[in-house]
């Protein structure tokens, strides 16, 4: 394995595979594709369909977000995940509601969730705090090279 190719496996070009919440959601997305299993057909094209594209949407957004460039975008995708996040709890809800899964099935879901939540959460903190930091070394360094200057 080339150098550049062995650096890419583990983790430095792709810096999302490192993040403990992109792992946890792979996990979540490979559960909901388990309980899509036990979905009734007519639910195939319908809630099947929607949940798993909601459920692919969450780490995908994480992936996207942290290939960004700027934390302003970094944030955004990041946000989009959390929404894909809580659009799958909507629908487990529904699954369970229409008795399409259990019980045990739905809070082991609903764990994953909070979880997940809490560490998106504080990734996107942690955006949000270094965008704030920046803004007032900036904003610092513009003070600095504001020199005053007299006329002689």
């Amino acid at each position: 394995m080339s150098k550049e190719a062995d650096n890419v496996a583990n983790g430095g070009m792709f810096a999302y595979r490192k993040l403990d919440v992109y792992a946890n959601s792979k996990k979540y997305v490979a559960d909901i594709y388990q309980l899509l299993q036990k979905f009734p057909n007519e639910e195939r094209f319908a809630m099947c369909n929607q949940l798993r594209r909601a459920a692919v949407s969450i780490t995908s957004n994480i992936a996207e977000g942290m290939g960004r460039f700027s934390d302003k975008e970094k944030l955004h995708f990041i946000e989009i995940a959390f929404g894909s996040l809580y659009e799958t709890m909507s629908q487990i809800e529904l699954a369970l509601d229409f008795n399409y899964i259990t019980q045990n099935e739905f809070v082991n879901m609903e764990e994953q969730v909070v979880v997940i939540s809490k560490m998106l959460s504080g990734l996107r903190n942690s955006i949000i705090s270094r965008m704030e930091s920046q803004k007032q070394s900036s904003s610092s360094e513009k003070k600095d090279n504001n020199v005053d200057w007299v006329k002689i």
